[in-house]
C-alpha cells in the first residue's frame, strides 16, 4: 500500500509528548522515523528515569502501549561523544527532517544544530519545538502545557463563570498536542513542500505558546474588534448561555448541548416544553437567561444521558453525552470511524487510538508498535556500514546502546 510520506526520513531527538506526537502523525503516514535516544551512564535527574527503563519486561510493555512511539525505530547515541556525533552526522546526511525538543541552545552545544547540519545537507528541514521559541524574553524559561496556555491566552478564558473564577485545566491537549505536536507536523510538511520549490531545506521554529495563540485566532479577532476581555464563563462559547452548555442527567452523567443556530435553539426550546423561550435567544436579559438555564437544568435531570441523546438528535439539536475515555473508546461511531485500532506487539494485541485523517488513495497505517529504547541500534549502524567489531567497541565505550 502506497503511503503519502514514504521515503521521508526523520531523525527524532525529542523526548516529551509534543515531539513524539508530531512524529507519530508523520510516521502514521509512512515516514521512516528514527528515534535518537540517550546512551551513556545516566546521572542527575536522568538516573531515576533510566533505572525504570532498564527493566526489559517493563520497557517492552510500555512500548507495546505507546501510541506515540508506533511506526518508529530506535537507536541510542551518546551525543556528547565524538564518535556518536559522527554517527548522527551520517544519519543526518541522508535525512529529510530533524526534530528536536531541547531548551534553546542545547543542540548547538551538542554540535547537532541546524547551522552545522545544513552545511552538510542543505536539503535538511530542521524543526526546533520548544515551549516559548528560540528567541524572545521567555525563550530560556522552563514550562509545561499549563504554562504555555497561560501565556498564549487560552487558560484565562476557560473555567467558572464570573470574574475571579478559578481557571479550569483542560489536560495537556491544547499546547502540547495541538499548539505543539500538530503545529510542528504541519510546519514540517510546509517546509518539505517549500523544498520542492527551492531545492533547500530550512529551519523551523515552533513555540507552543505561539501555537496556542494561533488556536485562539477567532477569539483574538473578537478582542481586537471590541477591546473586551473574554472572561471564563462569560461568553457564548465558554459557558454563559444555557443553549451552549453542559447539564447533569438523571443517571449522574453529563450532557452537552450546542444549539447556537436559531433553528437548533427553537427545536431545543420546543423539546424543553417552553416555546416562549425561543424569542429570548439573544440572552440580553440576564434574569431571563438565568430562568432558561434553571429550566434546562431541571429538565435534563428528568432523563438519562442516552435518552436525551436519542430525543434531541431525533428533532435535530446539536447534542451529545459527555463521554469518559472508556465510553469514548466503546462508542459505535468512534469504532466505525476506526479511531480504535488493535496493534500486534510481542505481548499480544493492544488497543491504540486510530489515525484521524482519512485519505482515500494513500491512507495512513499503524505498521508496528513502538520499539524499546535502542532496539534498532545494531541494525541502523550496520545500514551505515559499521562492522560488528566497531559496533561492539562503541557499546563498550558507551558511544551507543
Amino acid at each position: 500500500m502506497t503511503m503519502p510520506l514514504e521515503g521521508i526520513k526523520i531523525l527524532d531527538l525529542s523526548r516529551l509528548a509534543p515531539g513524539p506526537y508530531c512524529t507519530m502523525l508523520l510516521g502514521d503516514m509512512g515516514a521512516d522515523v528514527l528515534l535518537i535516544e540517550e546512551a551513556g551512564t545516566p546521572s542527575g535527574r536522568r538516573a531515576a528515569q533510566a533505572a525504570a527503563a532498564d527493566d526489559p519486561n517493563a520497557a517492552r510493555r510500555a512500548a507495546a502501549n505507546s501510541s506515540l512511539g508506533r511506526n518508529k525505530r530506535s537507536i541510542r547515541l551518546n551525543l556528547k561523544s565524538d564518535e556518536a556525533r559522527e554517527v548522527f552526522y551520517k544519519l543526518a546526511d541522508e535525512a529529510d527532517v530533524v526534530l528536536e525538543g531541547f531548551r534553546p541552545g542545547v543542540v548547538k552545544r551538542l554540535g547537532v544544530d541546524y547551522e552545522t547540519l545544513s552545511v552538510r545537507n542543505p536539503r535538511i528541514v530542521y524543526c526546533s519545538l520548544s515551549g516559548f521559541g528560540q528567541d524572545g524574553p521567555y525563550s530560556q524559561r522552563v514550562g509545561h502545557d499549563i504554562n504555555y496556555i497561560s501565556i498564549g491566552g487560552a487558560l484565562g478564558m476557560i473555567g467558572s463563570q464570573g470574574k475571579g473564577g478559578k481557571p479550569a485545566i483542560p489536560v495537556n491537549i491544547i499546547a502540547d498536542y495541538a499548539g505543539g505536536g500538530l503545529m510542528a507536523a504541519f510546519a514540517i510538511l510546509c517546509a518539505l513542500q517549500g523544498r520542492e520549490r527551492t531545492g533547500r531545506g530550512q529551519n523551523v521554529d515552533i513555540a507552543m505558546s505561539d501555537g496556542v495563540m494561533s488556536l485562539i485566532a477567532s477569539m483574538a479577532g473578537m478582542h481586537f474588534a471590541s477591546g473586551s476581555e473574554i472572561e471564563p464563563g462569560e461568553s457564548m462559547l465558554n459557558g454563559l448561555v444555557p443553549h451552549y452548555n453542559v447539564y447533569e442527567c438523571s443517571d449522574g452523567r453529563w450532557f452537552s448541548v450546542g444549539a447556537l443556530e436559531p433553528w437548533f435553539y427553537a427545536n431545543l426550546c420546543t423539546v424543553m416544553g417552553r416555546e416562549d423561550f425561543i424569542e429570548h435567544q439573544s440572552m440580553e436579559d440576564p434574569a431571563k437567561r438565568d430562568e432558561i438555564a434553571a429550566h434546562f437544568t431541571a429538565q435534563f435531570k428528568t432523563k438519562t444521558a442516552d435518552e436525551w441523546f436519542a430525543i434531541l438528535n431525533e428533532v435535530d439539536v446539536c447534542a451529545a453525552p459527555v463521554l469518559t475515555l472508556s465510553e469514548a473508546f466503546e462508542d459505535p461511531h468512534n469504532i466505525a470511524r476506526k479511531m480504535v485500532v488493535e496493534v500486534d506487539t510481542p505481548d499480544g494485541m493492544v488497543k491504540q487510538v486510530g489515525i484521524a485523517p482519512k485519505l482515500s488513495e494513500t491512507p495512513g497505517q499503524v505498521r508496528h508498535a513502538a520499539p524499546t529504547s535502542g532496539q534498532d541500534t545494531d541494525d541502523v549502524l550496520s545500514e551505515l556500514g559499521f562492522d560488528a567489531a566497531t559496533i561492539a567497541q562503541y557499546r563498550a565505550n558507551d558511544v551507543v546502546a
